[in-house]
């Protein structure tokens, strides 16, 4: 039996401590919040009788890990998939973005539905993504779908998501979007919150130690080959084992003996941050019905673009607003460079 620590209470951290500490292993989980959750926490108004995601989120029929976590968890009949209306904001109109046959409502020429239709088609049903890797998906979809296609719909969302780098992300990363995606988005009774605290409780239960508002400050391989962490209030701590799921960058704060080539991909690694503004609203927002509407950049640089973000997204075009005291919830997300 091994003595392993996990930096970060969100979904990877309890899901690793759930199997580690079934397994028979000591487990300890140190988060700094005051809950768990990470990116999935979500966080409750006095007069909703469910908690809401600080940033949105759902799970995809096809995720089939997490629904097999949460059917050893017993939980999985609190599972359940709505399917919401997803949508375009296309020169002034809302279009659906689904690849079906409200594509052809689509202001591309019939050429250009075709290929996209397709061209989605292939992406769909192939499994053989490596050959995509050689391939930034600015230059696959342009020739496999059309320039007309390609500054339509999908150069504008490369823009929003990646800004200055929108001409290198990868080939495979888009066929992961449209391969596992689904029509049907799920989320859990009560909330994401609710999920992560019943995971949370079923990963002490047996037998893991979970300590909330509890800082990781270091992390030191000893002689002796176990590893030392340092908490902030000064308790030192030996483990076998330590598992991070905090970001690339804070691990190599944390763990400074973290060296080689290793080291080298790490720091090589860039990000986006994500930016979420909540509104509720006494009325509803999207009249037609969208849940989430995909809003066009056509410029890396925020300021020359007619929406300040990427993402409106009317949650309670999704699930009831009954569940949140009769208000209509918006998300207005958008993702930028760390330094914006």
């Amino acid at each position: 039996m091994a003595s392993i620590g996990i930096i970060g209470a969100g979904v990877g951290g309890l899901a690793a401590a759930y199997d580690l500490a079934r397994s028979g292993h000591s487990v300890t989980i140190f988060e700094a919040g005051k809950e768990v959750g990470g990116l999935a926490a979500g966080f409750k108004d006095d007069s909703w009788d469910w908690t809401l995601e600080k940033f949105y989120h759902h799970w995809f029929e096809s995720d089939e890990h997490l629904l097999a976590l949460a059917s050893e968890m017993g939980v999985r009949d609190k599972i359940f998939f709505p399917r919401p209306k997803t949508s375009y904001w296309i020169n002034g109109k809302i279009y659906r973005s689904e690849i079906s046959p409200s594509a052809l409502l689509l202001p591309i020429p019939l050429i250009g539905k075709l290929r996209l239709a397709l061209a989605g088609a292939y992406l769909k049903l192939s499994k053989n993504w490596r050959s995509l890797e050689k391939y930034t998906a600015h230059d696959w979809l342009r020739r496999a779908m059309g320039q007309r296609v390609y500054a339509t719909l999908w150069k504008p969302l490369l823009i929003g998501k990646f800004g200055q780098a929108y001409q290198e992300v990868n080939m495979a990363w888009f066929w992961a979007r449209i391969h596992s995606r689904t029509l049907r988005l799920g989320t859990y009774e009560g909330g994401f919150q609710a999920f992560m605290e019943e995971l949370g409780r079923q990963v002490t239960q047996h037998g893991a130690d979970l300590q909330l508002e509890t800082r990781v400050e270091s992390v030191i391989r000893q002689e002796t080959g176990q590893l030392k962490a340092t908490l902030a209030r000064g308790e030192e701590l030996n483990f076998d084992a330590v598992l991070s799921t905090t970001s690339p960058r804070l691990l190599r704060r944390l763990a400074p003996q973290i060296g080689g080539d290793y080291a080298e991909q790490l720091d090589q690694l860039r990000s986006m941050g994500a930016v979420v503004v909540i509104l509720a609203l006494k009325h509803q927002l999207l009249e037609d019905g969208t849940y989430w509407l995909s809003l066009p950049a056509t410029s890396p640089d925020k300021s020359q673009n007619r929406f300040p973000f990427l993402a409106l997204v009317e949650h309670t075009n999704y699930l009831d607003r009954a569940h949140y005291g009769g208000d209509h919830l918006v998300y207005c997300g958008d993702y930028v460079a760390p330094d914006h």
